[in-house]
């Protein structure tokens, strides 16, 4: 592949994102490992790192036009925008979330461009993986992020209080999908005192929300089972009606509904209908994770607080963005370990092998073409 040295790191340009794709600390571990590193002037501001930590980490600072033409690296959070990809050098490497499934037109000009490009959301969620797997880092941020919008948004207080004024019930919170970020909004809202139960259409997960102090609510679906990776599997239009209706009676009783099912590269399922928000106690607080790939509840808007009845749905979206600092610290972290993991230092190069699993789930475009089996055939 040639020497792999320099990396750069552009400033995001997508509107209200506030995250880094590398923080000084990333630079610095880079740096040790043989590689030069520039960034875009401003590149670390908005999560609260000035240009001046990244210059003591050892990057240098360069012109954004000049730092997309010269790196033979660029790492970034969101995906390129398409008049960008132009700049980008022939033979470069390009490792960001990129979308892939609904990005087919800029996966083509990444490929016309000869630029290899990794797509953040295709690590494979596998032991060797887990270090570099962005989505579980960013969801795992996300996940806290909930609890507190929704104690922010919420008339009453999560945990129980006795005072002479009389004692104050635990706030119920119901949280729908017990994956990374349902798991992390479930330890969040039980620190703060909530009554909490959750649901998820992989049974298996029954111990990991009863081992963090939530009960499991047990609906019958039928056969669900989990995909070889993990996730759950798509459920028929039956067993989401199952599911609507055994959740219907949790929604009507609970304080705090958070649902964050989706499903990578469709549309998220709808769960939570009109007449189940409609069954609320006006003050009850419902935060809507999927917002931004068509929401779970219906009613939610991306950005919006909807008032239906008084009853609140925050349609957040960018989650990770609302605690920038460390959720770039996960994502530059993320990123080094993905470096790392193919670089050798000898001989100072990236051995991306096409055999590697790693590679064969996350490499999208090389040498001119889609090379990615799935995307290919999208």
């Amino acid at each position: 592949m040639g020497d792999w040295m320099l990396i750069g790191v552009p400033k995001e340009t997508w509107p209200g994102e506030l995250r880094a794709a590398l923080v000084p600390q990333g630079v610095k571990k880079l740096v040790n490992a043989g590689f030069e590193v520039a960034v875009e002037s401003g590149v670390g501001l908005p999560s609260g790192f000035t240009d001046h930590a990244y210059t003591e980490a050892g990057a240098k600072i360069s012109e954004r036009s000049a730092l997309l033409q010269n790196s033979d690296l660029v790492l970034r959070v969101r995906k390129p925008d398409a008049d960008e990809v132009g700049q980008l050098k022939s033979g470069s490497l390009h490792i960001s979330f990129l979308d892939p499934f609904n990005e087919k037109a800029l996966v083509e000009s990444l490929a016309a461009q000869k630029v290899t490009s990794i797509s953040m959301e295709m690590i494979p969620r596998s032991t060797r993986a887990q270090k570099m797997d962005a989505l579980s880092s960013q969801a795992n941020l996300a996940g806290y992020v909930t609890i507190i919008q929704a104690a922010f948004h919420s008339p009453k207080i999560l945990p129980m209080m006795m005072t002479p004024a009389g004692t104050i019930a635990p706030a119920r919170v119901f949280v729908i999908g017990a994956g990374v970020a349902g798991l992390q909004a479930i330890a969040t809202a039980k620190r703060l005192g909530a009554r909490v139960d959750a649901f998820d259409t992989r049974p298996v997960v029954a111990e990991q929300v009863q081992s963090l102090g939530g009960k499991f609510i047990e609906i019958d679906l039928g056969d669900t089972g989990q995909t070889d990776q993990g996730y759950a599997k798509e459920l028929t239009p039956e067993q989401i009606e199952l599911q609507k209706q055994g959740q219907k009676e949790v929604i009507a009783r609970s304080d705090v509904v958070v649902t964050t099912a989706q499903l990578f590269g469709r549309p998220a399922p709808r769960i939570v209908s009109m007449d189940m928000v409609e069954a609320m106690q006006p003050g009850s607080v419902i935060v809507d994770m999927a917002v931004e790939t068509g929401g779970n509840v219906e009613g939610s808007e991306l950005n919006k607080v909807v008032d239906v009845n008084g009853v609140k749905i925050i349609g957040q979206g960018n989650l990770p963005s609302e605690v920038a600092r460390n959720a770039s610290e996960m994502y530059s972290n993320n990123l080094f370990n993905l470096l790392d993991e193919f670089w050798d230092a000898e001989e100072k190069t990236l051995n991306l092998d096409p055999e590697d699993e790693i590679v064969k789930s996350c490499v999208i475009t090389r040498d001119g073409s889609i090379v990615n089996e799935t995307i290919k055939n999208l």
